[in-house]
């Protein structure tokens, strides 16, 4: 019998098997083949994002339900597919070929017995559903996924610390605006200039007296130190002299803040002294409300807000005029000594508990509301946030002694640092933001390189490409 599509298929160039179209399709410069060619190709470049309809009546060819009836995909010639071709056996098996299979489970088609289809349904690839574009979509620009930060896990430079005291509750180091470092080793003071690396001895408190914490001014080069009597001495870094002493605690003075010329002293009698160093009187208020020994002081940036914590496992948060707490947080369940005041959000604080307690908490004082908490599995001595990205770093005691540097708000770990075989008892942050140096009662101050700059994550402070090896502060 006669092949019926033998007149269908054959060129449109040959006069006498012209289909009976319409004048304005019957063109003599475009054959039938190549329009099904032009429909066939065109089907397998389209968006996956849409359903792809055949022109006209023309079942689509990568919709058709091939597998249905065991036909195999007409071979390639030089990679193309031979559209015709693949029509005409479609077609004969359609009408005289072998008998329709059993209904049969064909991924990616219909339980139809259709073979004809005039759109394909396109199925999404399991890539799709990635969080990241794939580079094969059309029309989306990309950026590249964006490494984790590298953290040396050695510190760059260690100076030794003779006499650094293991006492949880004191302050004794702090890092100024000028480059210069402050460590308090026993009753003496000692200033390390962080360009030169030159050592001075600022003061000696004497055999009856020694230090109990230091605190740099936020501008110019004065330092304030507390003292073992309950006595603050304010000294002239720049000439080493002593310019004022100043009284008011019965006991110890452990920690020291600034806001602008206004200086707070917290102290084992529970109480806080305001000091304005521009007034005669040794103290201008008196915060009272902590009932055991004040171990932490921050003020915000703003200095609008001072959060103190204590030995009585409480938060506080006081303003500039008020004599009584005006908040006041009580989850934890040891000792506060690690408080910090976000740069990057305003009033955003994170405190840190004790051995007990182990948890680093945060805190909205805008809206007097308690965040979110997470535990360190290890007593938390200090805390500091990067003034250069939204991360922070905590410092450790009992049992792992360790310095984890968090990313902020999801608090995942981008390093932990080891080294110091005693608790982190000290922590003080560059003036570049980049280098943050960590003292221990084994007597070692070691200085690392945790945070990136403000403009290239990649570029090393200078404190940290100019120094190397280790000496003594003494």
């Amino acid at each position: 019998m006669e092949d019926p599509t033998a007149s269908n298929v054959t060129p449109a160039a040959n006069s006498s098997s012209h289909l009976n179209l319409s004048p304005s399709m019957n063109t003599p410069t475009l054959s039938l083949e190549s329009r099904i060619n032009r429909l066939i190709n065109a089907n397998q470049s389209q968006s996956p994002s849409r359903s792809i309809y055949s022109d006209r009546f023309i079942p689509s060819r990568s919709g058709s339900n091939f597998a249905l009836f065991d036909l195999a995909p007409s071979p390639s010639k030089d990679g193309k597919e031979d559209g015709a071709g693949s029509y005409a056996t479609l077609l004969r098996a359609a009408m005289f070929g072998p008998e329709t299979p059993e209904k049969r489970d064909i991924t990616g088609f219909s339980s139809s017995r259709n073979i004809f289809r005039f759109k394909t349904e396109t199925n999404r690839s399991l890539s799709s559903f990635s969080p990241f574009v794939s580079d094969d979509a059309p029309g989306v620009s990309h950026s590249p996924i964006k490494a984790l930060r590298k953290v040396s896990r050695s510190p760059y430079k260690v100076l030794d610390a003779p006499a650094l005291q293991d006492d949880f509750y004191l302050n004794l180091v702090d890092w100024s605006a000028q480059n210069v470092l402050a460590v308090g080793l026993g009753n003496c003071v000692y200033l390390w200039n962080a360009c030169s690396s030159k050592v001075t001895k600022l003061c000696d408190l004497g055999a009856d007296d020694s230090v109990c914490s230091v605190g740099w001014a936020l501008r110019g080069t004065h330092l304030a130190v507390g003292t073992s009597t309950g006595k603050v001495q304010i000294w002239d870094a720049s000439r080493c002299k002593r310019t004022r002493t100043m009284e008011g605690h019965r006991l110890r003075v452990g920690a020291l803040a600034w806001s602008s010329s206004v200086l707070s002293s917290g102290s084992r009698d529970k109480s806080i002294l305001q000091r304005d160093i521009r007034c005669q009187e040794d103290h201008v208020s008196k915060l009272t409300g902590h009932k055991s020994e004040v171990c932490g002081l921050k003020w915000s940036y703003d200095n609008r807000e001072l959060a103190s914590g204590g030995n009585d496992n409480r938060l506080f948060v006081w303003n500039q005029h008020s004599a009584q707490p005006v908040l006041k947080y009580s989850e934890h369940t040891a000792a506060v000594k690690a408080i910090a005041w976000s740069p990057h959000v305003h009033g955003l604080l994170a405190s840190g508990g004790g051995t007990a307690d182990r948890c680093i908490r945060f805190w909205n004082t805008t809206t007097n509301t308690h965040l979110s908490s997470i535990d360190t599995c290890s007593q938390v001595c200090n805390l500091a946030w990067s003034k250069n990205v939204n991360e922070l770093v905590s410092t450790h005691g009992y049992s792992q002694n360790q310095i984890i540097v968090w990313k902020y708000p999801t608090m995942s770990k981008i390093a932990t640092l080891t080294g110091h075989t005693y608790r982190v008892l000290y922590l003080a942050v560059s003036p570049d933001g980049q280098t943050i140096v960590t003292g221990a009662g084994d007597e070692t101050l070691r200085f690392w390189n945790v945070f990136p700059s403000p403009k290239s994550q990649n570029t090393d402070s200078e404190i940290g490409s100019s120094f190397f090896g280790r000496t003594t502060i003494r």
